[in-house]
């Protein structure tokens, strides 16, 4: 790691290999970054481990993991109107929890500049949707930004950040998995890290920021000037441009074109490679405020336009507005099908929707462009979570009709198979409310469930509701101390930054009823808490706690004294009951051809929570075996 930081510390202009996130971090060194603030959330947060991998002495920028999305924006607001530079990032859904600040922010003078990176996952690679946050742009008046390589990811960056301190006002920059995971050769500018003042420059005559009654209409014409303002520099941006990778000229007649943004025209510069046919590319990706002077232009110059882009038809209705308000002659094309509304347009999507508007000049072999077959793998949870060992002592006290209710995180994975756990999804935090709900003269038993770094997050006013109002819910808290979705980020139940803030003192103070504290490797006893709590007539709460494992296991791999161990199965004493893999489901365990059950070492920890799950105790520690290693 440290080779990483010289890399990322090195002073000179130099070419580098390195990940969009990443270089979003040496753009935020270049540019003075004062204040850096998240919640963490993929596709983002290797941003937050390489500001954290550089030595607080060494770290020119304050870096906290706020207790949520809408805490670290505000934070970033703060800083921002005290006249610091500042950035917040978080995942795609994240903005849904900060947006009740930030639809404000566009009416404010954020003096000190302040850039809010989008990590939005189109492909729903690691999120619940396919969240479209180009939306919230026009929503709050905030102008947009969007990369389609670390290059770009990198500049524009930097380019954010003098647009929003010339126009005090923030600036989005929206991210997709592919961008922020992808590597690149970059050109990386100079590195002077200055000593920067901290001096307060807070003035309420930059104000004011009080969006109330009478000063709402000043500060949205005020904000929608600045979007005049800012619609010029998107007609001069560098990138919005025209690509013609096969020179200009006619198809049968026909000038031919595409408007795109983002990563999608990669897909269809890729395309283009394979005909021969000048098709132009109108390349927008300053998308707010889409520049309209320069997308009638191109409307203009052509006979016909494919609007081309991912998710949600934004840019198809902007350019069609304008194509009306110009009385433009230009046939329009767009996405036919609804399948092409879901999901990333990789190269091979896009061809498809190419060969859909013009299948004359689109022919192509199926098989060149069609994906291989991939097995389906199901989801599941590391070896030796205690998360597992919970829902298989769980599920013994539930009665077949109950109701259970999943929260984010690593126990959402309860619901597949063999635990069939966590009925109902929406949202971080949301299970005690909508517990709650379910629970209203209801006479199935309702049983929540939520871990410790969302019981912080936006758990406890769901859990405040249900105490307040003694709804008769069972709640589970599954704590594992850490965030462990995401890569094992701090929270303030975790200690690791200041001292440990326990949920069960706060679920105390919150007046629960029933509370009961256990770790989930002690099966026995976790079972029994969960049929009292299930008998108690109220608010009831059972803390299942276990340290998270792949945390715990780097950890000690880390030490040289560390002598990993395994555990086997005694085939003499195996009845082949299966109760390891279809109701405990560690997957370590492997079901042969002939019926006989294995253990994987490569996979197995010897955490030993198995053992106790086996009905004829044929698992046993493999200690002949470990010794012979």
């Amino acid at each position: 790691m440290s080779r990483f930081v010289d890399k990322l510390l090195q002073p000179k202009p130099h070419r580098e290999l390195i990940m969009g996130n990443h270089a979003l971090v040496r753009a935020m060194l270049e540019t003075g970054v004062k204040v850096a603030t998240t919640y963490p959330g993929s596709p983002t947060p290797e941003i937050a481990a390489a500001i954290t991998a550089i030595p607080k002495e060494k770290r020119p920028m304050y870096f906290e993991y706020s207790v949520n999305e809408k805490v670290a924006l505000e934070i970033a607001l703060g800083a921002s109107v005290n006249g610091h530079l500042s950035t917040v990032f978080f995942k795609s859904v994240g903005l849904n929890v900060a947006s009740d600040s930030a639809v404000q922010l566009g009416l404010l003078n954020t003096i000190g500049g302040m850039v809010i990176i989008l990590g939005d996952d189109p492909g729903a690679h690691s999120s619940q949707n396919e969240q479209d946050n180009r939306h919230f742009a026009r929503t709050s008046y905030i102008p947009m930004l969007e990369p389609a390589t670390p290059q770009e990811a990198y500049q524009m960056y930097k380019d954010a950040v003098q647009l929003s301190q010339k126009y005090e006002m923030p600036i989005f920059l929206r991210m997709t998995t592919h961008v922020c995971h992808a590597n690149q050769v970059i050109e990386l500018d100079q590195l002077q890290i200055d000593d920067y003042s901290w001096e307060s420059k807070f003035d309420t005559q930059k104000g004011p920021y009080l969006p109330i009654t009478s000063k709402v209409f000043p500060l949205k014409k005020e904000a929608l000037n600045k979007l005049a303002k800012m619609e010029q520099e998107s007609e001069n941006s560098p990138y919005n441009k025209v690509h013609s990778p096969n020179g200009k000229g006619a198809v049968k007649g026909k000038k031919l074109g595409i408007i795109s943004s983002s990563m999608p025209v990669l897909s269809i510069l890729e395309n283009l490679k394979k005909v021969t046919h000048p098709i132009d590319i109108l390349q927008i990706n300053f998308s707010y405020p889409v520049p309209e002077s320069k997308v009638a232009k191109f409307l203009e110059n052509h006979d016909e336009v494919l609007i081309l882009e991912e998710l949600d038809p934004i840019l198809e209705q902007e350019v069609k507005n304008i194509a009306w308000d110009n009385g433009s002659k230009c046939r329009l094309h767009t996405r036919q099908e609804i399948d092409d509304l879901v999901g990333e347009l990789t190269p091979a999507r896009t061809w498809k929707i190419l060969d859909d508007i013009w299948p004359d000049l689109f022919q192509l072999s199926t098989k060149e462009i069609e994906k291989p077959d991939i097995s389906p793998r199901i989801a599941q949870m590391c070896p030796g979570c205690g998360h597992r060992s919970a829902f298989h002592a769980i599920k013994k006290a539930l009665p077949e009709d109950a109701i259970t209710v999943g929260d984010i995180g690593c126990h959402s994975l309860g619901f597949f198979k063999p635990y069939n756990v966590g009925q109902v999804l929406l949202s971080m935090g949301h299970s005690n409310g909508t517990g709650s709900g379910l629970s209203i003269n209801n006479n199935r038993k309702v049983v929540t469930f939520i871990g410790d770094s969302t019981f912080f997050h936006a758990g406890i006013p769901g859990i405040i509701n249900a105490s307040y109002h003694d709804h008769n819910i069972t709640l589970v808290v599954m704590e594992n101390g850490t965030t462990a979705m995401t890569g094992h980020q701090p929270h303030p139940g975790s200690g690791e930054i200041s001292a440990k803030i326990p949920i069960k003192t706060i679920l105390e103070s919150l007046n629960a009823g029933f509370i009961r504290d256990i770790d989930t490797y002690n099966q026995k006893k976790l079972t029994k808490y969960m049929k009292e709590a299930l008998d108690f007539d109220g608010f009831s709460v059972v803390i299942a706690r276990h340290p998270c494992m792949l945390k715990f296991t780097r950890e000690q791999r880390r030490k040289e004294s560390y002598n990993p161990s395994h555990v086997k199965i005694d085939q003499d004493s195996c009845r082949h009951i299966y109760d390891c893999i279809e109701e405990f489901g560690c997957p370590s365990f492997t079901r042969n051809e002939d019926g006989s059950i294995t253990v994987n070492r490569e996979l197995c920890i010897g955490d030993g929570s198995c053992l106790q799950t086996c009905p004829v105790s044929a698992i046993e520690f493999d200690k002949e075996g470990d010794k012979n290693a």
